[in-house]
């Protein structure tokens, strides 16, 4: 066997040495993060500590701020994109009613506030249905 050969040789052992460890190691790291994510999930925390109980709900309560701070962030885009949208309709609204010779829809006149309760007329008052939820068999006087 030539130097060059067995240097060769030397060289491929080294870097097979280097891989089991790298290797060794990345497993060693999966390890962890599925105990991690078992934990998180609240799956063998069992024999946690009170120390790994209250890092678990500081993490969780991290994670939960930023998934409801994009949540927010997601509604207040879609407001947007809706009022914009609104906003197009009614001028092309204004448009067609214009080509029509003016004539307006009576509840166009007027936006809706959503954000108050529908005021009930005296036909929806008196159409209101009272309903009972009873559990349970029948009261029939069976003895």
């Amino acid at each position: 066997m030539e130097i060059a050969e067995f240097q060769d040789l030397k060289e491929e052992k080294f870097c097979a040495n280097q891989l089991k460890e790298e290797t060794a190691n990345i497993a060693k790291k999966i390890e962890i993060l599925e105990i991690s994510k078992r934990k998180l999930l609240g799956q063998g925390i069992g024999s946690c500590s009170m120390n790994e109980l209250q890092e678990i709900d500081n993490q969780l309560e991290r994670s939960l701020k930023i998934i409801r701070a994009r949540k927010s962030q997601l509604f207040k885009d879609e407001i947007q994109r809706l009022k914009e949208r609104e906003r197009l309709l009614r001028e092309e609204n204004a448009r067609l009613s214009e080509k029509c010779g003016g004539v307006r829809p009576a509840a166009l006149e007027l936006p809706v506030d959503l954000t108050r309760p529908a005021q009930l007329t005296e036909k929806d008052k008196c159409s209101r249905m009272e309903t009972d939820l009873n559990i349970g068999l029948p009261d029939i006087g069976w003895s």
